[in-house]
């Protein structure tokens, strides 16, 4: 798949654009529902760069549906099964609609992102540097940079406006945005999915260090989980062979583009700096591997 064949933004016929994410196109279906296509945007430090990883929507996709199908047991999600083509009467948008797209409930989102760790690295390592503590939650003292937790604990964070960073917030401060009960919910259906998950992984040489997952409510009140989850976008993968703590490991994520970018002079601001032809295709590998050791498919 050459550079020239990425999405780096849709414009489907005949449905109502009304939002572009840094990955998502999102359109209008009806009152009800909404489609959502994942370009092959790249976005690192909340910025969006200017180079798209082809075939990167498509590897999303593919690995969100796939966590959707293999969780509904622990909390329902916004999936419809609708196809996205019976929902376009321009033939022309079928193609870009191919396996990139979902229709989906209409949900009214919560106010946070619900981040579950693993692992210390990141902005939680950072923040355990300064105070010890990630999110309100105290850490044993000595922890190296990417060990291993006694047990995940759930850290969330804010969702912060376009070209803004989100900040890591405490348990508490969730309570008040979202209320104690709807927070309690959204901690424990975050647990479970990330333990289900890492089991799933962990047999195929992948460790989940940490994730982030988006909840909706529906107008029914129920809670579900939604916009993508457990994707090398909203995780971080580690090949489980090469793990040592005590430094950043391998990764089969954007970490390695973020790597990149941190050895440039560039204070992670808009525009982001352009992406060198290696660190594209590199980068397109890895989430093509993550895609081919948890779901079993083939490489692109």
């Amino acid at each position: 798949m050459m550079a020239s064949q990425a999405l780096f933004e849709s414009n489907l016929h005949g449905l109502a654009l009304i939002a572009r994410g840094k990955v998502r196109d999102i359109y209008r279906v009806d009152a009800k529902r909404l489609l959502i296509l994942a370009t092959d945007r790249m976005s690192a430090f909340d910025v969006v760069l200017p180079d798209p990883i082809p075939g990167k929507g498509i590897v999303l996709t593919a690995i969100s549906n796939f966590w959707f199908k293999r969780l509904e047991s622990v909390i329902a999600n916004h999936l419809t099964g609708v196809d996205p083509v019976d929902v376009l009467e321009d033939r022309t948008d079928h193609a870009v609609v191919k396996e990139r797209a979902v229709v989906v409930r209409d949900l009214k989102a919560l106010p946070i992102e619900a981040v579950v760790r693993g692992y210390l690295i990141g902005s939680g390592w950072k923040d355990y540097c300064k105070t010890g503590r990630v999110s309100g939650v105290a850490l044993p003292k000595g922890l190296e940079l990417a060990e291993r937790l006694g047990e995940p604990i759930f850290t969330p964070s804010t969702k912060a406006a376009p070209g803004k960073h989100d900040e890591n917030i405490s348990m508490a401060e969730a309570k008040k945005l979202i209320g104690a009960e709807l927070a309690r919910k959204v901690a424990e259906a975050s647990l479970e999915l990330y333990a289900r998950a890492t089991e799933h992984a962990r047999e195929r040489g992948i460790i989940i260090a940490d994730t982030k997952f988006e909840f909706g409510v529906d107008e029914n009140g129920e809670l579900r989980v939604m916009d993508e989850v457990l994707t090398p976008d909203s995780s971080r993968f580690w090949p489980a062979d090469t793990y040592r703590p005590g430094s950043s490991p391998q990764s089969f994520d954007k970490q390695y583009v973020r790597d990149y970018l941190e050895t440039l002079d560039w204070g992670k601001t808009a525009p982001g700096p352009k992406l060198p032809a290696v660190v594209i295709e590199r980068t397109r590998e890895k989430y093509y591997e993550a895609l081919h050791r948890l779901a079993g498919e083939a490489r692109g």
